[in-house]
């Protein structure tokens, strides 16, 4: 039997590869796989282009992952940790509510514009594919809970509205920069990057009720 028609209880578990070698096969399948999903989408993408694109034996695929579905969600974590920028206030050395919420937006629609044809497959595949929805939704609270501690900080500061709920508002004000994201990059309607942050910045200052 294939492995990649196995049930979930009948697959091997794959390992993790600890020489240099096993971690640079893995980074360039997931590398080669963004090439072969951004170029053929999710349905037409094959494993064997994959591999062939990373250089290695087709049998290679299965030592680090189950199937195509596996190598998706792979890849689409790493975009992940690439958008979530944590500890912004650490790594930014910034305290200005209005600073940091620049920050904020500014990196996320930069790393979104980076990966907006990946992004625009995640969108595509969430729609037919019940375990990315739920990666989808896992991804969306994520953004709330950073965002949400954020508006709390700000909030015990004195600088934002207190009577907001920090996860509720993190979670409308993240949905309506994650829109204008695709808005702008996927649909392609036309906003300088510079109009586009300002534009997001004053939504957020203006519902936190942050004082200029």
């Amino acid at each position: 039997m294939n492995p990649s028609e196995a049930t979930d209880d009948e697959r091997p578990a794959r390992i993790t590869p600890r020489s240099r070698r096993g971690i640079r096969t893995k980074q360039a399948l997931i590398a080669a796989a963004r090439e072969v999903f951004e170029r053929d989408g999710y349905v037409e993408a094959r494993i064997t282009d994959i591999t062939k694109a990373a250089g290695v034996a087709s049998g290679s695929f299965y030592t680090y992952f189950n199937d195509k579905e596996e190598i998706f969600a792979a890849l689409v974590e790493v975009v992940q940790e690439e958008m979530l920028h944590p500890h912004l206030r650490e790594r930014t050395g910034e305290s200005d509510p209005r600073a940091l919420i620049d920050a904020a937006n500014r990196d996320y629609l930069q790393a979104y514009k980076r990966n907006s044809r990946l992004m625009a497959l995640f969108e595509q595949v969430a729609q037919i594919n019940e375990k990315f929805s739920e990666l989808r939704r896992e991804r969306a609270v994520a953004f709330g809970k950073r965002n949400a501690k954020m508006i709390s900080d700000l909030q015990e500061q004195g600088n934002a509205d207190p009577e907001l709920d920090p996860f509720v508002t993190a979670l409308a004000l993240s949905a309506m920069v994650s829109r204008m994201a695709y808005i702008v990059y996927v649909a392609r309607i036309p906003i300088g990057f510079e109009k586009l942050v300002g534009t997001v910045n004053r939504i957020w200052f203006n519902a936190l009720r942050i004082d200029s």
